[in-house]
Order: C-alpha cells, then sequence, then structure tokens
C-alpha cells in the first residue's frame, strides 16, 4: 500500500502531521489564550514555517523549568528566613498604615507571591542619563567590597568604556566584581573588552550565550534587567543601559527620556539577591549568601521610601511584574500615569486601564510618538481608539524617544522598572523593578510626567477615527500576531 503512495500525498502526510503535533503542543503549552490562537494562525497559514517559528520562539519555558534558581538551597534556613521577611514586613505595614493606605494588596501579592520583603530606604529619583551616570560612577569609586553589574544593553562607548576602567581599577585594588550582559543585546561588545576586564581579575559572564543551532529560542528569552549594587548597600535599577544614547549632551541627534532610581537601604539586598540568584545560573556557581553580600539591615540607611522589589521571568511560576502592573492600575482610587515605550498589553491589564478610566480616575498614557519599531508602532497604535473611548487621555512623545518604565498611582505608589507593558516582558524576558511607597518619590515623578506631556501630542478621539482604512488594516493585522512579538 505505502508504494501506492506518490512522494506529493507522503510529503503532505507528513506536513499535517507535523501541523497537528505542533497545534496540539500549542493547545496544551500556552496559558495566554491570544498566544495561542496566534501560534495556531501561524501553523494553519504556513504549515512547516510556522512550526518551526512556534518551537523556536513560542514554546513556554515558565512551565519546562529550564531557567530555574535557588540561591538558598537550604530549606530549614530558607522556612526561617521566609518566617523573619513576613513578620518584618507585617510589622513595617502596621507602622505605616498611612503611607500604605489603599496599596496594601501590592504589599502581599509581592509578598506571598514572591517573598519580596518591604523596608525603609532612601530612594533617589534619576532622571536621564545625565542624572544617572554621575551617580553611578560615584557609587563605583566608593567600593570596597564588591560590585555586581548587569545590563541587558552595554555598549563599548565613552561611557561603556568609563565604566570599564573604573571597574578594573577597583578590581585591582581588591574589590570583588561580577558582571552579567546579556550575550543578545550587548552583542556589540569586542573580546578585547573582555580581555582587559578578565586580565584585571574582573569575573564577566554573559547571560544564557546565543549559539547558531538554538539561536531562536535563546533570543527569545533574554535577561532584560538593570542592575549594580556596590556593597551590598547601594542600588541601581531602571530603564536606562549603559550607552551614551542616554546621555543627552548635544553628540546624539535623538533626545532619550528615561527614568532609573538609586536605592540605599534594606531595599538593595532584594537586587543582590536577584543578581546572586542570577550569577549562579549564569556562571554555574554557587555563592551563597552570607555577611559580605547581605549586611546586617540594621546597619543600613533607612529613609523616607518604602520599597518592595519585583522581578519576572521565566524562572518565576507566575508573571509576577504583571501582577504588579494589575494591581497598581486597578486599585487606583483617584489617577494613574503610565509610561511604555512599548505598549502591547494583554487582556488583564487592558481591561484594568479601561476599568480604571471608566470608574472616574485620571488615566494618562504616555507612548513614543513614533516607536524604533514600525511594526511594534503599528501594534501599540491598534489600542489607542478603544483606550480614548474609556476616557484614558494618551500622548505621543515628540521630544525624542521615550524609554521609560514607570506608573504612578494616587502620588503614592510608583513603579520604576526594567519591563515594557508588553507581552515579551510580561512572558518571556527576565525582568526587575522597584515599587515605592511614599509621597516624595511619587510627586517627582508625577511632575516628571507632567513635565513630558507638555512635550508631547494629546490624541483625540476624533482624530483618532480620521486616520485612513489602510493604516487601520495595518493597526489590526499587527494586533493580530502582538501576542507573538
Amino acid at each position: 500500500m505505502l508504494s501506492a503512495l506518490t512522494p506529493k500525498i507522503i510529503a503532505l502526510i507528513v506536513i499535517y502531521a507535523i501541523m497537528l503535533f505542533t497545534m496540539v503542543r500549542i493547545v496544551m503549552d500556552s496559558r495566554n489564550a491570544a498566544k495561542a490562537l496566534g501560534y495556531l494562525l501561524l501553523v494553519l497559514t504556513v504549515p512547516v514555517l510556522g512550526s518551526i517559528i512556534y518551537f523556536s520562539l513560542g514554546v513556554n519555558y515558565r512551565k519546562k523549568k529550564i531557567y530555574s534558581k535557588k540561591l538558598i538551597a537550604n530549606d530549614h534556613l530558607m522556612h526561617r528566613i521566609k518566617k523573619r521577611i513576613i513578620t518584618s514586613t507585617q510589622q513595617i505595614m502596621e507602622q505605616n498604615k498611612r503611607k500604605l493606605e489603599g496599596h496594601e494588596d501590592m504589599v502581599r501579592l509581592l509578598l506571598n507571591d514572591s517573598l519580596e520583603p518591604l523596608s525603609s530606604n532612601r530612594v533617589t529619583l534619576l532622571t536621564n542619563g545625565e542624572e544617572k551616570f554621575p551617580a553611578v560612577i560615584e557609587a563605583l569609586e566608593a567600593a570596597k567590597q564588591s560590585i555586581h553589574i548587569q545590563y541587558y544593553i552595554y555598549e563599548e562607548d565613552e561611557i561603556g568604556n568609563r565604566i570599564k576602567d573604573i571597574l578594573i581599577r577597583k578590581s585591582k585594588s581588591g574589590v570583588t566584581v561580577r558582571f552579567i550582559y546579556d550575550d543578545f543585546g550587548s552583542r556589540g561588545i569586542s573580546r578585547k573588552f573582555f580581555r582587559e576586564l578578565k586580565e584585571a581579575g574582573v569575573h564577566t559572564v554573559p547571560f544564557f550565550r546565543v549559539h547558531l543551532a538554538v539561536i531562536a529560542s535563546r533570543i527569545n528569552y533574554r535577561n532584560h534587567r538593570k542592575i549594580i549594587v556596590v556593597d551590598g548597600r547601594v542600588g541601581f535599577v531602571g530603564g536606562i543601559n549603559v550607552s551614551d544614547r542616554y546621555i543627552n549632551n548635544g553628540i546624539e541627534k535623538l533626545f532619550w527620556r528615561d527614568t532609573h532610581v538609586k536605592i540605599e537601604g534594606p531595599g538593595v539586598l532584594s537586587l543582590q539577591y536577584h543578581f546572586l540568584a542570577d550569577w549562579n545560573f549564569c556562571a554555574r556557581q554557587d555563592i551563597a549568601p552570607d555577611e559580605i553580600h547581605f549586611p546586617n539591615t540594621a546597619l543600613l540607611p533607612k529613609g523616607d521610601s518604602l520599597v518592595q522589589v519585583v522581578a519576572s521571568g521565566p524562572d518565576y511560576s507566575n508573571p509576577s511584574i504583571m501582577l504588579c502592573y494589575f494591581t497598581a492600575i486597578v486599585n487606583a482610587r483617584e489617577q494613574v500615569y503610565i509610561t511604555s515605550p512599548y505598549f502591547i498589553p494583554n487582556n488583564s491589564i487592558n481591561d484594568a486601564i479601561k476599568k480604571a478610566a471608566l470608574s472616574g480616575k485620571d488615566v494618562r498614557l504616555l507612548v513614543p510618538g513614533v516607536s524604533d519599531s514600525h511594526f511594534v508602532n503599528a501594534a501599540s497604535r491598534s489600542y489607542y481608539g478603544e483606550l480614548l473611548r474609556c476616557g484614558v487621555k494618551i500622548y505621543l512623545y515628540q521630544k525624542g524617544f521615550v524609554h521609560a518604565k514607570t506608573i504612578v498611582v494616587d502620588n503614592s505608589l510608583a513603579i520604576v522598572s526594567t519591563a515594557n507593558m508588553d507581552f515579551r516582558s510580561f512572558e518571556f524576558n527576565f525582568e526587575i523593578g522597584a515599587v515605592i511607597y511614599g509621597e516624595r518619590i511619587c510627586q517627582e515623578l508625577t511632575e516628571n510626567f507632567l513635565h513630558d506631556i507638555q512635550y508631547s501630542e494629546q490624541l483625540t478621539i476624533n482624530e483618532w477615527q480620521a486616520r485612513g482604512q489602510v493604516q487601520k488594516l495595518t493597526e489590526k493585522l499587527a494586533r493580530l500576531v502582538s501576542p507573538l512579538l
């Protein structure tokens, strides 16, 4: 019977078998319905290519746990630490009822989901590279024991080389320096750059090195975190990578608008924890927490801001940052100001924003006038109409490119993170951010937001409805495959 089958029929049978197998895998693996439907449509439209793309880019590694990281292996010790974190967080909540009013859900979410402690810290808002890099250089120069640095994009330009020279000098003076870089995001760094670091004793490791055989899947799951921790006492986190483009000194043509924070206090230990967990995974080492990396919190500075760190990625059971964004938006009582350079929200975030606006909150969204990706720009614009109809005020930044990832709620809660408001940040990337409770930082971020919208064009529903049919079709098509971006 097989001999009667022509090569064409055999090829069709193989193709249909591959399609069926892929479609079953998509349904079984995907917890996001939009993502699953997008991949099913892709497989039905271009069968073999669609299957290749899914197995390269779409497999749910969160379920497969191949990124599982655990800094503390001793279960008894972990139980003691967990008990101490819960007790101290509850005490701080009790002592700061007024400051946390309306945001208790957020504290409990981060505590129960990922055991993130709440602590009192000094927080400094850093606007753009002009403010971030001088603060970073000052902290690096003051390092006495350790420098931990982790970046998605680190470029071998003026600021990149300046920081490199500091790392080399501090390493030679006896400071332990560890440097994690994303192998895709920082692919432009030369071998000479790393050779100079290694010769000086700086420990460097790429995050999940990209090899040709598995290039697609490893590009898909990237470490998008930006972390610096100095002596376990000073930490930096936010949207600004290490690159001259973030310094608006007149040399770069495009103005970059971004936000970072400097944290001094016990909150730094959470950044330290996530860095070391990443380091042990990437370097295949087993650095245990000790007093050098985790100083006694009683000896660390305290301030007027309460801080919890939030992290997410394929090593987490839940999309923690997405849940954090969702909680902040739905619990808002008066206002929500969102800044995101890449806005492709999932259904939960999209509904949360619409709910806040429809219930009378002042909801404003600041996005780039033109994204650095035409496809992402089209996908983002496909959401604007329904948001405008719900009462969301949308501003398109015109001064340059807005790259900040921030949310400010009711002048009492702020989130400054590395995560965009899109599927990739929620599902694929390793991300991290700071949740800050306190009026001062929130007021500063609110003032920055109001200043930024002065350089923006506000969309109106009439203008939006008047755009051409070709543009509307392009946006709809981009949105259809946006879960795959």
